[in-house]
């Protein structure tokens, strides 16, 4: 049958948590805000504009870009910036 066993074929990912921290291809960390029109929208931790990665764009943070993203948050607001 098409599609089964195909090593290539992958299941689409599925919608992350409100607040997960998620990673896009140009290695950008941001927080997963939801879903609109397919694309995941993501916000940085620090502070700035929201931006939006298709799904199979964008994977879980890993340990270190959570706490390198969380420290970066941490610094901003110790800064007095407005998040």
């Amino acid at each position: 049958m098409p599609g089964e066993d195909d090593p290539f074929e992958q299941p689409p990912p599925s919608v992350p948590a409100p607040g997960a921290l998620m990673v896009d291809a140009d290695g950008r960390v941001g927080e997963f805000r939801g879903e609109v029109g397919g694309l995941w929208r993501l916000h940085p931790l620090a502070g700035g504009a929201s931006w939006t990665v298709a799904p199979e764009g964008a994977r879980p943070a890993s340990p270190e870009q959570r706490i390198h993203a969380k420290t970066a948050r941490a610094n901003a607001r110790s800064r007095g910036e407005v998040l």
